[in-house]
């Protein structure tokens, strides 16, 4: 299958690529790189240096995917807190030009990457099925969401497939320390360099931690598989608090950094978690590495092990 990535230069979408290609596919990556990264890129696949705001009209025509798996996004938070109208005209009107264009090129099926923390809002049930009630309490969560339903209108206006995967918190080996990261890689960089981190807030928020491993294989499943369109998690099911994150983090790399506390910022969640039980039944998928061997790997990939 021809499948047009976008962000593959990025933490993510590298590894999607690298699965893809695993699997016999023709990928083409689109990325501006403003985050990604050419050393992600892998050597197969094509690459076009582009912004998704514009729709990337020519790389559709010159490469004709059938499939779109959509990974660019504006992807932190904070920035959607600070600046909303650049989160929508990232997450929004990007998604919707590259939409016209799977239109005018009969592309066959969209991948795309949504939110499961942020798109819930402060949960009431813990952990969050598929049909939990969708109140975002950031602009990235409004505009993950906002592309999922402008893909439920083109499917029912132009009968354009899609399956939206809703990430937990995804983390792992190429994540960057640095701008939008997690907050893994950002602990992970620190102890690296032996530098004090700071937890937001009192620590105990938790979060639904998912290896980018399971996430790129989750992708490649999508894209293969004849599922009913919608929304599907991609998570774990498990809370894991900072302040627990953190500790196991230092008890794996044997570093004795104690944190320091900072105030909590706008737009976090208290707690996140997603279940991934529709995922299992109709995907076949589950995660399939374990947190501490997962924090093992990337601590490795930080050089900090």
């Amino acid at each position: 299958m021809r499948v047009l990535l976008t962000g593959g230069a990025g933490f993510i979408g590298s590894h999607v690529a690298d699965h893809l290609l695993a699997r016999g596919h023709e990928v083409a990556v689109v990325d501006d790189l403003s985050s990604g990264k050419r050393e992600n890129l892998p050597e197969s696949a094509r690459f076009y240096e582009m912004d998704i705001r514009t729709g990337c009209a020519e790389l559709f025509r010159d490469f004709e995917p059938e499939a779109l798996c959509h990974q660019a996004a504006q992807m932190d938070v904070r920035r959607s807190v600070r600046e909303p109208d650049f989160d929508a005209g990232v997450n929004v009107l990007g998604t919707i030009r590259l939409l016209e264009n799977c239109i005018e090129q009969e592309v066959r099926k969209v991948v795309f990457a949504s939110t499961g923390g942020a798109v819930y809002g402060e949960q009431r049930e813990y952990p969050a099925t598929e049909e939990h009630p969708q109140y975002p309490i950031s602009p990235y969560g409004v505009s993950k969401l906002a592309g999922e339903r402008y893909m439920h209108y083109y499917r029912v206006q132009y009968n354009l497939p899609y399956i939206a995967l809703r990430y937990a918190n995804v983390y792992g080996p190429r994540q960057d320390p640095h701008g939008e990261a997690g907050v893994v890689a950002i602990f992970c960089g620190n102890l690296a360099a032996e530098r004090v981190s700071t937890i937001n807030g009192s620590g105990e928020q938790t979060r639904d931690y998912v290896y980018v491993a399971d996430v790129a294989r989750a992708n490649v499943l999508a894209l293969e598989s004849e599922v009913p369109v919608g929304a599907y998690n991609i998570g774990t099911g498990v809370e894991t608090s900072v302040n627990r994150l953190y500790d196991l983090l230092v008890d794996i790399s044997g570093k004795d950094l104690a944190p320091e506390h900072g105030p909590a910022k706008p737009g976090e969640q208290l707690r996140s978690s997603v279940d991934p039980s529709k995922s299992e039944e109709l995907l076949n998928w589950r995660p399939e590495i374990g947190l501490q061997e997962g924090l093992k790997e990337t601590l490795r990939f930080f050089g900090a092990v």
